[in-house]
């Protein structure tokens, strides 16, 4: 069998906004360090997504120093910028806020922020945090020792094989980049879907387990630079990895260890 390499390491600091390639991230129970602690919610008090809001797909995001800076762009060119202060902690009241099913206590990270993410957007939203203290439990059908879960659509980490994206580009008559798709790990080395059957394994000295295929929704037929939406990949895959009434691509996972992964570790099958 061929060597399995972790060859992407990817963070998604704010909800449903561009995502970060690092080369190594340090890996917590919720998920990795920055990964979904932030939101944007809607005067509902309600998480904020591409599904809806399409034009979350325009902004792209950094880290500088303790800072993440975030550039509002349109095809490719930077139209604004804010950042987002790492070492600040936010003093406002809590908040209860909804993410799905779930009910989280966050905080507004600073009202000109959120009046910057509201103009850009165009609707009255907030920019919220999730403190590492606050409980979200991962669904206790799928958990392994009760873990807890950021801001993400439900489970800390999302691991997908380089060769799975493609073999569905091989099908498509434009090819997608792996950015449609949100993982935090991807990697090489394995045949196509590999990743559906793993359970136990390690990233270099940190353990995981595979708990769920991810059932993906329209995001992954937003396009990323341009924030227009189409019917693909998703129609592409539902002819050939469709079980039901839903579409898989991609393993979800929780860590049995905190520790740190990087971009060259090798994954080993227990």
């Amino acid at each position: 069998m061929s060597t399995l390499v972790l060859s992407e390491v990817w963070i998604y600091p704010i909800k449903s906004l561009g995502g970060v390639s690092v080369s190594h991230a340090a890996v917590y129970q919720k998920g990795l360090r920055y990964d979904r602690r932030w939101m944007l919610i809607d005067e509902k008090k309600v998480a904020m997504t591409q599904r809806t809001y399409h034009d979350m797909a325009l902004f792209k995001l950094s880290f500088e120093g303790n800072t993440i800076r975030i550039a509002y762009t349109r095809n490719g060119s930077v139209l604004d910028e804010a950042s987002l202060n790492l070492a600040q902690s936010p003093k406002a009241e809590s908040i209860t806020a909804q993410v799905w099913a779930d009910s989280v206590q966050v905080t507004e990270v600073n009202p000109d922020l959120s009046k910057w993410f509201s103009r850009l957007l165009n609707t009255s939203c907030k920019l919220v945090s999730f403190a590492e203290k606050n409980p979200r439990k991962v669904d206790r059908g799928y958990s392994v020792n009760d873990e807890n879960v950021s801001l993400a659509d439900a489970y800390p980490f999302l691991i997908i094989g380089q060769s799975s994206l493609n073999d569905l580009n091989q099908k498509l008559s434009e090819a997608v980049p792996m950015n449609r798709f949100r993982p935090n790990f991807v990697f090489t080395g394995a045949a196509p879907f590999a990743e559906d059957t793993w359970t136990n394994f390690s990233i270099g000295a940190v353990r995981f387990v595979g708990v769920k295929r991810s059932d993906r929704c329209i995001l992954t037929t937003v396009d990323q630079v341009t924030a227009k939406r189409g019917v693909e990949p998703l129609r592409t895959l539902s002819r050939y990895r469709k079980e039901g009434n839903k579409v898989f691509f991609g393993q979800n996972l929780v860590a049995i260890d905190e520790g740190t992964v990087s971009v060259g570790d090798s994954i080993i099958l227990h």
